[in-house]
């Protein structure tokens, strides 16, 4: 727990850091379906880079998979991806205050103590509709940067076990990333390996 009061924070325009957001409960229930998730086929994987890296991050996909630079129904190895839960459609909603909202996505990503994730955007959908992140487990540095380029200006913002993050608007395709976790940082909330799972739910607009 933070020693400091921690509030809703405007990061840039159409951008917002809730901390807080998920109770106790509702950040182990997420936990416990994030290892259901998990398991194959269409399982927690390393993503491989058109130029032949691996990505530090292990990700699992539902409702659509995502292979660089596309999304698609089937996974590498041809198995269905699990359908988007309902559960998560309901928080989505409920983050962005919009009961139209109605993601069709969820990457579910899985940090140690080592993964980090370089400066993106998320573009490979078809709307611009908001991007709503959700973090469990361990905390991270979270880099929040501009829509031209992956280079200054950006916003360091630390991201804690059940804090929200919403970005749209002016903002859907700011270049982002993850610098580092914190290990140690966990609530007791089922994550026995350690480790951070961070939920992000999009809207396709593909059929």
């Amino acid at each position: 727990m933070s020693l400091f009061p921690r509030t809703r924070a405007e990061i840039a325009p159409g951008a917002v850091h809730v901390p807080d957001w998920l109770s106790l409960e509702e950040q182990r229930e997420l936990v416990a379906a994030c290892r259901e998730w998990s398991k194959p086929p269409a399982g927690l994987r390393a993503t491989r880079m058109p130029n032949g890296s691996v990505m530090s991050v292990r990700s699992v996909c539902l409702g659509w998979h995502w292979t660089p630079y596309r999304y698609s129904r089937t996974t590498e190895d041809g198995s269905p991806v699990k359908p988007f839960p309902d559960r998560l459609g309901v928080l989505g909603r409920r983050a962005t205050g919009d009961s139209g909202y109605a993601p069709d996505i969820a990457l579910v990503n899985y940090y140690d103590a080592d993964a980090r994730m370089g400066m993106h955007q998320d573009r490979d959908e078809r709307s611009l509709e908001p991007v709503v992140s959700l973090s469990l487990g361990d905390s991270c540095v979270f880099r929040f940067g501009n829509t031209e380029n992956r280079n200054r200006p950006w916003t360091d913002v630390e991201l804690c076990s059940g804090d929200l993050f919403v970005f749209g608007g002016p903002s859907r395709l700011a270049f982002h990333g993850v610098t580092r976790t914190i290990p140690g940082t966990s609530p007791e909330i089922g994550l026995r390996a350690g480790g951070r799972l961070n939920i992000t739910l999009r809207v396709s607009g593909m059929e």
